[in-house]
């Protein structure tokens, strides 16, 4: 790229004198900048809230859930482990070499209790775990504020990425039909160094 040539100073004095001797072609056209600035176009804001007329219902079909499904996200997630094992594993073909059950622990309860059995595991030098927290009870009464379905069911793929699990764990995702299926999710664990 060629570097802005700058005017000298006798550069500069030549074009002034030079200026100073034009004539406007139009003395009536007001002088325009060198650079106009056009307008940016004003676009139309998008409304969010669908027209409504008095006396229609309400779709109530919508979730009203603000994140995305749990297991849409886990699935979305990308693919840290062997390809081929992970075919395997999502079609339950890999055996589990321990399990969890946190079936009626309160989430106080069920978290300490993941912590040890990951990290043992993972000590042990287990590859893939299966963690099992049930699919959970409609709690929602249909309120202001939604509850979740499945309280430990939505929190365990959140507590399996914070540390110290973390760092022990290389894919999660949820369990085929023959070990739990949404109740219950598969954890691949990294090898023990």
């Amino acid at each position: 790229m060629r570097r802005p040539r700058h005017l000298s100073a006798e550069e500069k004095a030549l074009w002034d004198r030079v200026a100073e001797r034009t004539k406007p072609m139009d003395p009536k056209r007001p002088d325009i900048p060198p650079n106009p600035v056009k307008p940016a176009k004003a676009s139309k804001p998008k409304d969010p809230v669908p027209d409504f007329s008095v006396g229609q219902k309400a779709d109530l079909r919508r979730a009203h859930d603000i994140l995305p499904n749990i297991t849409d996200r886990l699935t979305r997630a990308p693919v840290n482990m062997d390809n081929k094992s992970f075919g395997k594993m999502k079609r339950g073909k890999l055996k589990p070499e321990a399990r969890i059950d946190l079936h009626g622990m309160t989430m106080s309860e069920a978290h300490p209790e993941l912590i040890r059995f990951i990290m043992g595991s993972h000590a042990m030098g287990r590859r893939l775990v299966l963690v099992i927290t049930g699919k959970g009870k409609d709690r929602d009464e249909g309120g202001p504020i939604p509850t979740r379905h499945g309280v430990l069911r939505h929190q365990v793929p959140q507590w399996l990425a914070l540390p110290p699990m973390n760092q022990a764990i290389l894919q999660v995702t949820p369990a085929h039909l023959r070990h739990g299926g949404h109740g219950a999710y598969y954890v691949y664990l990294r090898r023990s160094r």
